[in-house]
C-alpha cells in the first residue's frame, strides 16, 4: 500500500491507496489541530499499527506539521515519507520558475495535467485563489490572489456593522441591504477578477488553455464564468498518485 497526503494551510487530506492506485480510504483532518493524539486516533480509521507502507508521498505548505507527520508515520509503520519537491520533478516537468518559492500542492496539481499536447490553468480556491499555468509539459508560474474565505473573514472582523455571511451566487448585482451587497461584492467580485486574469494569461501567453478548478468554492463559479471548466476536487491527491508511479523513491 502506498500513503499520500495534501497538507494545506486549512485542512489535511491522507489517503491510503492500493496496487490499483485507487483510493480506499481517507481521512480530512484541520491542519491547526494536527499531534501525535490526532494522528494515532484519527490513523486507525484508515490502516493497521505496523502495516506494510510501501511508500510515503506528502505536499506539504505547513512544513511544521509535514515533519510531525513524517515522525508518526516512520515510528508506526518504519516508512519514510518524502515530500514532492525532493523528487527529481525535472524528469518530467520543466519548471519555469523558483521551485523554492511555489507550494508543493501547485506543483502536484500541475503534474496532475501535464501532456505534450495541452495546455491548462489550474485555478484553486484555497487560502489563496491560485492560478497555475501549464504550457504543455512546462510549469510558466503563476497568479495568487486574495482567498475568497480569508477576504470575507477579514471583512465581517474588521467592519462592526458586517455580520457573518455564507456566500451564494446572486443574480442581481446592486443589493438591496448589507448581506446582499455583500454577497454580490464578493461573487461579482471574484466572477471578474477570475475572468480578467485569465484573459490576461493567455493575451500573454499567445496560448489557448483547459481550465481546471477545483477547491471549496468551485461549484458556487462553475457556471458564471466566461469560459467552460472543468471541476476537480481531487486533482492534488491525483498528482501525487502520479508522482508515485512516475518517480523511484
Amino acid at each position: 500500500m502506498i500513503l499520500i497526503g495534501d497538507i494545506g494551510n486549512t485542512d489535511t487530506k491522507i489517503c491510503l491507496i492500493n496496487k490499483k492506485n485507487k483510493i480506499i480510504k481517507k481521512i480530512v483532518l484541520p491542519t491547526n489541530k494536527i499531534n501525535k493524539p490526532l494522528l494515532k486516533n484519527k490513523f486507525r480509521s484508515i490502516i493497521k499499527k505496523n502495516a506494510f507502507i510501501k511508500k510515503s508521498l506528502f505536499c506539504s505548505v505547513v512544513p511544521n506539521k509535514f515533519l510531525l507527520i513524517k515522525s508518526f508515520v516512520y515510528k508506526n509503520f518504519k516508512s519514510k515519507c518524502i515530500e514532492l519537491k525532493k523528487l527529481n520533478l525535472n524528469k518530467v516537468m520543466k519548471i519555469d520558475v523558483n521551485r523554492k518559492q511555489i507550494g508543493s500542492d501547485r506543483l502536484a496539481n500541475s503534474l496532475a495535467v501535464i501532456s505534450k499536447r495541452k495546455n491548462y490553468i489550474i485555478l484553486d480556491f484555497g487560502t489563496a485563489t491560485t492560478f497555475d499555468v501549464v504550457i504543455g509539459k512546462n510549469y510558466k508560474g503563476g497568479v495568487i490572489a486574495p482567498g475568497v474565505h480569508a477576504s470575507l473573514n477579514t471583512l465581517t472582523n474588521k467592519a462592526t456593522l458586517i455580520p457573518v455571511i455564507n456566500l451564494k451566487k446572486i443574480k442581481k448585482v446592486i443589493g438591496k441591504n448589507t448581506v446582499s451587497a455583500v454577497r454580490s461584492g464578493f461573487f461579482w467580485g471574484y466572477v471578474g477578477l477570475i475572468n480578467n486574469i485569465i484573459d490576461l494569461i493567455k493575451k500573454e501567453t499567445k496560448k489557448s488553455f483547459k481550465i481546471i478548478i477545483t477547491g471549496g468554492f468551485s461549484t458556487l463559479f462553475v457556471n458564471s464564468l466566461h469560459y467552460k471548466v472543468t471541476i476537480d476536487r481531487d486533482i492534488t491527491l491525483k498528482g501525487l498518485i502520479k508522482s508515485t508511479k512516475l518517480f523511484n523513491f
